[in-house]
């Protein structure tokens, strides 16, 4: 990337969902003494501070989503459906997390009816042409939104490890452009957010499809070439297919903003220990001076 600024958007649920079921699965949920679990927190906490070592943002905003009724829920009662509720022990901690991000000067955004992905989505949009933008996450729906100056930052297993898409490295791996990832769902569904695609089309037709086609538009209008079981499944699943397209899409015009002076990454060291302690976090001391030695290295 080249020397403008670099705005680091983090995706705190992506974070947070993470660093629960890597400790969770065996049964450590790290309760404090005032009967709180910390374990999301603690590790949430652990992949922030170690972004912000590896990427070295100036500037840095997390976001959220606000509940699980979106305008995406409305459009399809199923979607998401097959989501289990959150367990009790992480109930507590979106709240803690979001007071541990305030603690170090990041602002929160998020806003009811929309995912966090959709903030991403915007604040990308709004200041990549100004800036270069990283986003922190684990889910690969976000790729969507690459673009020269947009990079995407896929967490790998550990802590600090990272898997970074460009524009034209997605273009490489994958053989379409980023934006067509969304007719790329529209056709194979997604079975973690619960929506179909067209019944028979899976992952790999998909991308053979919209790498031929580069897009549903193009894809249907251009019927007659496709095999006679392909028309099939398409034809009779036109609506679904439209419906999974519109779906997939980040919304990247939602109504949140958040000022870039107020996202300029200034953690007040002694503000940051008080926080860790008082939440009897534990071994987060060295990742807050390994962050805060970057930063001042500047």
């Amino acid at each position: 990337m080249n020397n403008k600024q670099h705005l680091l958007i983090v995706d705190g649920m992506a974070l947070l969902f993470r660093a629960f079921y890597a400790t969770s699965v065996y049964g450590n949920f790290m309760i404090n003494s005032k009967g709180v679990p910390t374990n999301a927190v603690n590790g949430f906490l652990k992949h922030l501070l170690a972004s912000i070592k590896h990427f070295n943002p100036s500037h840095v905003i997390c976001c959220w989503d606000m509940g699980s009724k979106t305008y995406r829920s409305e459009l399809f009662d199923h979607y998401k459906a097959n989501r289990p509720e959150a367990p009790v022990e992480m109930l507590p901690q979106f709240d803690l997390a979001k007071e541990v991000v305030e603690a170090l000067n990041i602002p929160n955004i998020g806003l009811s009816g929309y995912e966090a992905d959709d903030c991403i989505g915007t604040l990308a949009k709004l200041y990549g042409g100004e800036m270069n933008v990283s986003i922190l996450t684990g889910d690969r729906d976000l790729l969507q939104l690459l673009t020269v100056d947009v990079q995407v930052v896929l967490m790998q297993k550990g802590i600090g490890q990272y898997k970074v898409y460009t524009h034209d490295f997605f273009t490489e791996e994958t053989g379409i452009l980023p934006a067509h990832l969304i007719d790329v769902k529209g056709l194979m569904g997604d079975s973690s957010d619960n929506y179909p695609g067209v019944k028979g089309i899976g992952e790999k037709t998909a991308y053979k499809l919209i790498a031929k086609y580069k897009s549903i538009e193009g894809l249907l209008s251009s019927l007659e070439e496709l095999t006679k079981a392909q028309r099939s499944k398409i034809e009779q699943d036109l609506e679904m297919l439209h419906l999974s397209r519109r779906l997939a899409e980040i919304t990247c015009d939602v109504p949140v903003e958040c000022p870039l002076d107020e996202a300029i990454l200034n953690v007040e060291h002694n503000r940051a220990v008080q926080m860790i302690e008082e939440l009897e976090l534990r071994g987060l001391h060295t990742f807050l001076s390994d962050a805060l030695a970057v930063r001042e290295a500047m």
